[in-house]
């Protein structure tokens, strides 16, 4: 029996180096604007071993996994003393999330998880689950990480077992170690998701993308990223929340949509990535998309492509909650390198990179979506007529 215990352990620790330790590579030509990359980052797979496995072979002699993990995905990420963190939201088999840090020397590959997850303190209504957090570095010195905390809905009857209030926690830190964790934020909306802070001071206060909504899932009358000022994140609050970018019909954000990470400050606008979500026939569909807004006038959305920046492509289409791409992590590195942390149908997470000149490029020149069929021909008329111009100028 010991023998096939150190048997079965070796195999399993020599799989999950050879995973860790695999290069990646970009995958394919691309459309221009990003790369993808040929394996996802980080999987349940690459969660440590000790973790999963009880590793004594007395206690656990047929050496089978004690805490099973459903997935890993929407981390939230950041550089920090020179390394590619993230923070992923790790699942386990009980539907109960988590998260834990993992490290990149090079943001791309080779990503490995601290020695623990983090250890987040309660408030004094305990939650039931967390997930899907937002890094702001901000103005002020601390790193804050904002947060989706679920509840099950007090208001529920007794027979309903999926009824819940999904509200804004927060915590922050200074080594990413130990966190501290402040009051949740208080809006007046009935549900508050996809929160995240803005990395300045706002006319002295701190400011805050957010998401209200009426139920757990369906936005209903809510929906729409908003905007509002606090001024502390001790104990936060939003009285007001303007809506900067508004849900539209058949669009790819007609039934929600949401902030994803902090926006980056560029020479020309702060660039925002969000997700949107639609319905269809298969269910929600969730892709990713991009704004501008001005450098002062944060509520002033200065520029907006058209349609999606980045979809569910081959395998990323399948997984647990399948069709769908949701990003609430990049890094904007000191060369102008964007690494974009998105993760596929709530199972794995990829990378995706670019400039920070791409970028910029693509929000100021892509066109706006006119919202008709007459429209979109008319756009891609231009595009057909100014090539020809191109070429007999030629």
């Amino acid at each position: 029996m010991k023998q096939e215990f150190e048997y079965r352990l070796t195999r399993l620790q020599e799989e999950q180096q050879q995973l860790i330790a695999r290069p990646n590579e970009i995958a394919g030509t691309g459309n221009g604007i990003f790369n993808r990359y040929k394996y996802p980052v980080l999987t349940a797979a690459h969660i440590p071993l000790n973790w999963r496995y009880d590793l004594d072979a007395k206690t656990n002699p047929y050496l089978m996994e004690r805490f099973g993990i459903n997935a890993v995905f929407n981390a939230g990420a950041i550089k920090f003393n020179g390394r590619y963190l993230v923070v992923a939201r790790v699942e386990g088999t009980d539907r109960k999330s988590f998260f834990a840090v993992a490290e990149s020397a090079d943001g791309v590959k080779n990503f490995t998880f601290w020695d623990y997850p983090i250890h987040l303190p309660e408030t004094h209504e305990p939650d039931t689950n967390v997930y899907d957090m937002r890094l702001t570095r901000h103005q002020d010195g601390w790193i804050y990480g904002l947060f989706c905390t679920e509840r099950r809905d007090p208001a529920a009857s007794a027979h309903d077992q999926s009824m819940a209030i999904a509200a804004c926690g927060i915590a922050r830190t200074k080594d990413m170690v130990t966190w501290e964790r402040l009051p949740d934020l208080k809006t007046n909306s009935p549900q508050q998701r996809n929160v995240v802070l803005h990395p300045e001071f706002v006319d002295g206060k701190y400011a805050l993308y957010t998401r209200p909504q009426d139920g757990f899932i369906s936005a209903g009358t809510g929906g729409g990223i908003g905007f509002g000022l606090c001024d502390t994140m001790e104990h936060a609050s939003v009285d007001h929340e303007a809506i900067i970018d508004n849900k539209s019909y058949h669009t790819v954000y007609e039934a929600k949509n949401g902030q994803g990470p902090a926006p980056l400050k560029t020479k020309k606008g702060w660039l925002h990535l969000a997700h949107g979500v639609r319905n269809t026939a298969a269910g929600l569909r969730y892709v990713l998309y991009m704004f501008m807004t001005d450098l002062k006038e944060l509520t002033n959305v200065i520029h907006k492509p058209g349609g999606y920046f980045l979809a569910p492509e081959g395998e990323e289409r399948v997984g647990d909650v399948s069709n769908v791409v949701f990003c609430n992590g990049w890094i904007a590195d000191e060369d102008g390198t964007v690494y974009i942390y998105y993760a596929s149908s709530d199972t794995r997470m990829h990378v995706a990179t670019t400039t920070l000149e791409k970028l910029l490029d693509y929000v100021t020149n892509t066109p706006a979506d006119g919202l008709r069929s007459s429209t979109s021909v008319d756009t891609v008329y231009g595009i057909i007529n100014s090539n020809k111009n191109a070429l007999t100028a030629k």
